[in-house]
């Protein structure tokens, strides 16, 4: 009876305690805000409630905060997308991207501003829900995946080119069973003739109403990247490895955009920077986007072989693109609000009042920097995109210089709704704390 009526009061008290909270839970103050999406490239302020954007606005009040961070002279954008990633890490199987060359994600992502990844295509419709339960559903980082037209996956040589494992009514019911979290259909890898991979993939999105990602794999002429562009592939599907070189991308005359990739985007299909292990050279890219064929998204391609080469993370692909031609508010725009657009998830990449609070706050470092491809060649710049804080959901998952930290030996306050703002709370005293039990 007593817990009861304790229960009770409990319950009529929480309105009152729930209106004495300030308007917002975290502000962001006066950062240099570029939303793609909602057209903001200006100083203001971002305001965080519940996980969601309250406001965007200038000259907002730090009293209506339950914390308030300075970050004047920073780049405050939506956090990040990285939509080709590969993280079906934790089977065991070696030699595989369903196994040991994916990397978990939460180590890669939340340092980089990276707040949403694609898995593109570690999983097929056979293991996908084994990757949903080790990786997916463990992990901070939002991971969605686009599903392999290979049953079995992106598993090595005898899988890849399985014709017989690539089914489009399996991955397409599959992809149809987790909507949002299935976000398009990947074949890659292919080194046969045939164009099986490309036709059941592209029966498996227009079933599920998913876009396709192609790595084209060997280059064929029985299957000409001409045909594929202007062919094969949908307004709305994607081209990864763009300046990769590998494929007939590049015009021999000209050197800019091939005639496949010129009427290839006359057509609607977008075109991602895919960095990788071995798929971008600085001899397309830079001709390519003097020559104005510049990309729909950059991302990164990570796996155990390229975070440690010369893709390294998303913001040294995004560095290096603005070294050769791209400005800030371009490479903003292709990690965040484009990739949201082009896997059909325009919730996500941007700063909407009442959307996610995914958050990524960027600085400018001034010096000499160089910047490698594929083949180990460098080219050097003199700025470089860093990553100061990031929040996922309206709490500070990574602060790189404690920004939203006080000095050691200032007042600590009330620590009581830190849970609010980060996920980094100080401890709470509790009555038994500085007692010594003999």
């Amino acid at each position: 009876m007593r817990w009861t009526i304790c229960a009770a009061l409990a319950l009529l008290a929480a309105p009152a305690m729930a209106q004495q909270l300030p308007a917002y839970d975290l502000l962001l103050r006066g950062g240099h805000v570029i939303d793609a999406a909602n057209h903001i490239d200006a100083v203001m302020d971002v305001a965080i409630k519940d996980g969601h954007i309250a406001q965007v606005a200038p000259d907002l009040k730090p009293s209506d905060a339950i914390k308030t961070i300075d970050v004047h002279g920073m780049i405050v954008t939506p956090g990040l997308i990285d939509m080709h990633f590969h993280a079906n890490n934790g089977s065991g199987e070696r030699g595989s991207y369903s196994g040991d060359l994916s990397i978990l994600p939460d180590g890669f992502t939340f340092r980089s501003g990276v707040t949403t990844i694609v898995d593109a295509g570690s999983s097929g419709w056979r293991n996908f829900e084994d990757f949903k339960d080790r990786v997916i559903d463990r992990s901070k980082t939002r991971v969605l995946a686009m599903l392999n037209i290979v049953g079995a996956g992106m598993r090595g040589g005898r899988y890849e080119q399985n014709l017989f494992d690539m089914e489009a009514q399996p991955t397409a019911a599959m992809a149809m069973r987790y909507p949002g979290l299935i976000v398009g259909i990947k074949t890659a890898h292919f080194n046969g003739p045939e164009w099986t991979p490309v036709e059941q993939a592209v029966i498996a999105g227009t079933r599920a109403n998913l876009p396709v990602m192609v790595d084209f794999g060997a280059d064929r002429p029985t299957r000409p990247l001409y045909d594929l562009l202007t062919q094969k592939l949908r307004p709305g599907d994607v081209y990864t490895h763009m300046y990769s070189g590998l494929r007939q991308e590049q015009d021999p005359a000209t050197l800019g955009p091939s005639k496949a990739f010129i009427e290839g985007r006359a057509r609607g299909i977008y075109f991602d920077a895919g960095t990788g292990g071995g798929s971008f050279k600085w001899s397309l890219a830079i001709p390519m986007i003097k020559q104005g064929f510049k990309p729909d998204s950059l991302s990164t391609d990570l796996h155990v072989d390229s975070m440690n080469g010369a893709t390294k993370d998303m913001l040294n692909v995004a560095s290096k693109l603005m070294v050769i031609g791209l400005s800030l508010q371009e490479v903003v725009a292709d990690m965040t609000a484009h990739p949201a657009h082009q896997i059909k998830r325009d919730d996500l990449g941007n700063l909407s009042v009442g959307s996610v609070a995914d958050v990524a706050v960027l600085s400018i470092q001034k010096g000499h920097f160089g910047f490698t491809d594929m083949n180990d060649t460098r080219v050097d710049g003199s700025q470089k995109l860093v990553d100061e804080l990031t929040i996922k959901d309206g709490r500070i998952v990574y602060d790189l210089n404690g920004l939203g930290a006080l000095s050691w030996d200032a007042p600590q306050g009330d620590s009581s709704l830190d849970t609010r703002w980060t996920a980094f709370p100080r401890p709470v005293p509790r009555p038994t704390d500085g007692i010594t039990l003999h």
